[in-house]
């Protein structure tokens, strides 16, 4: 699926599939962090399903923390455990869990309405035929 940028000076997903992201058109592998700042690293998470420090760890991507966590859990939508994101409902910090397309079309939205927003995206890889 192509996607396109409203704004040149945020950062967009420009495609996605299983398994890779592009942002301003780079094809990057796995899972992903994007801040409408600029910031752009792959998700080190302690574990496989993200965890509290996991999530934790994304209210300090930028000097200020985001208003909004779009957190894009795959190809199907997957809510993490709710303790996974108390530390940052306790900064104030909305999450919204949406499948991986759905959450690079709502980060591209809000990153271009000036919106201080982060996305982490899981993205496995597809599965291997036989």
């Amino acid at each position: 699926m192509k996607l396109h940028a409203d704004r040149s000076d945020t950062p967009v997903v420009t495609a996605h599939g299983q398994g890779w992201v592009a942002i301003d058109g780079q094809r990057h592998e796995g899972d992903w962090v994007l801040s409408a700042s600029g910031v752009r690293h792959p998700w080190q998470r302690v574990t496989n399903i993200p965890s509290t420090e996991d999530f934790s760890a994304l209210s300090q991507t930028d000097d200020l923390p985001p208003e909004l966590v779009l957190f894009g859990s795959g190809p199907r939508l997957t809510f993490p455990h709710p303790s996974a994101l108390q530390g940052l409902m306790r900064q104030g910090i909305g999450v919204e869990t949406m499948d991986t397309p759905a959450a690079c079309r709502t980060y591209n939205i809000l990153a271009a309405e000036g919106r201080r927003v982060v996305l982490a995206l899981l993205n496995p890889p597809p599965p291997k035929s036989d």
